[in-house]
């Protein structure tokens, strides 16, 4: 049972390439079910039945039960003459079956997992030839099972390798967060007892020193080590600025993802936008994500008093905060854009990139 247990096939789904097996066997042997059958304790479980609509039947004595307790074909020209099959319902009961050929399922370890066998309920005889072409068949299912049994330890031993990653990658990024939050409280700090002239700066610095630890955070709580669900990501970051910074910030868009490459830019981005938006404008503040035909565009709207008459973005880039965002979008092959706010008040800065 060991043996069936190590396969993992019992109850598992119908598959074609089962199913061709036992339908090139009832054409060959020109019979009428054709069964690849799988031995449990209780139970002799079928995981394909050609001609036959039974999943399973009782682990009974006789036939399947039978041929797996010996390393060679078990073949039955007329099971009502054999007193070990006759215990079996399928013989003595109104199935009415009689000729029954199997072959055992042998592993390279050398146990017999169930049978490929044919079935008739007319007493017949079988040839030697057919009886090699019936080990052939079974052979093609042994190495169904073995491709199959690879195939599962391959993605067990892939999806460890990859929780490893993600842990290792989750650890890296906690001590990046602490570090970060580390440095952003030592220039607080520094900033309490420094003059007049330094102190706004060493608070500035705190402030997106604090950001890129904040970005790291959000990013941290993500599953997934290669790509991020923009809108699951940006509405957390949001809400989180939105605590900080004392305004509703609401988030909206189109289901996206993002690569993590990308991520910690993007909500960079998003912080000095919305940290801009607080400052400058008025009411709730919008972050609105979308894939486009050029990309992606990730536009960030207030409601305050609009763009001044003769607003120059170039010039505008010469603060501290736009030259980020103007850095950041090309190293993500975009670009930043000001328009108004399409709904009459306030202002928008969209980010187009790749």
């Amino acid at each position: 049972m060991a043996a069936v247990r190590r396969y993992e096939i019992l109850d598992t789904p119908g598959d074609g390439s089962f199913d061709r097996v036992t339908a090139i066997a009832a054409r060959v042997f020109n019979v009428p079910i054709s069964i690849i059958s799988i031995v449990d304790n209780d139970r002799i479980w079928f995981k394909s039945h050609h001609g036959l609509d039974v999943p399973q039947i009782g682990r009974e004595a006789g036939l399947c039960a039978s041929a797996i307790l010996k390393n060679e074909p078990h073949i039955l020209s007329d099971a009502s003459k054999d007193i070990r099959s006759l215990a079996n319902p399928l013989v003595a009961g109104d199935f009415g079956l009689r000729f029954y050929a199997g072959v055992p399922l042998t592993t390279s370890d050398g146990y017999n997992l169930g049978t490929l066998c044919v079935i008739d309920k007319e007493p017949r005889p079988i040839t030697p030839e057919q009886i090699e072409d019936l080990k052939d068949l079974a052979a093609m299912v042994m190495d169904q099972l073995e491709f199959r049994l690879s195939a599962l330890r391959t993605l067990a031993k892939a999806d460890k390798a990859l929780e490893q990653a993600k842990l290792l990658a989750r650890e890296i990024d906690h001590r990046v967060m602490n570090s970060l939050q580390f440095v952003s409280a030592m220039l607080r700090l520094e900033g309490k007892g420094a003059g007049d002239t330094a102190s706004p700066h060493l608070e500035a610095a705190a402030s997106r020193v604090e950001a890129v630890a904040r970005v790291h955070r959000h990013f941290h709580l993500e599953d997934d080590i290669a790509q991020v669900a923009a809108l699951t990501y940006l509405g957390r970051l949001c809400e989180d600025l939105s605590g900080i910074l004392g305004v509703p910030v609401e988030v909206d868009g189109e289901h996206d993802f993002l690569p993590t490459t990308s991520i910690q830019s993007v909500g960079l981005i998003v912080n000095e936008l919305v940290t801009n938006a607080a400052k400058h404008g008025a009411g709730k503040i919008t972050v609105t994500y979308k894939p486009v035909e050029t990309g992606r565009e990730l536009t960030v709207c207030d409601q305050g008093e609009g763009l001044p008459i003769g607003f120059d973005l170039a010039r505008s880039r010469r603060g501290l905060g736009m030259k980020i965002v103007d850095v950041l979008a090309k190293q993500l092959g975009g670009a930043v854009a000001a328009r108004p706010n399409p709904s009459g008040t306030g202002a928008c800065f969209a980010v187009t990139f790749h």
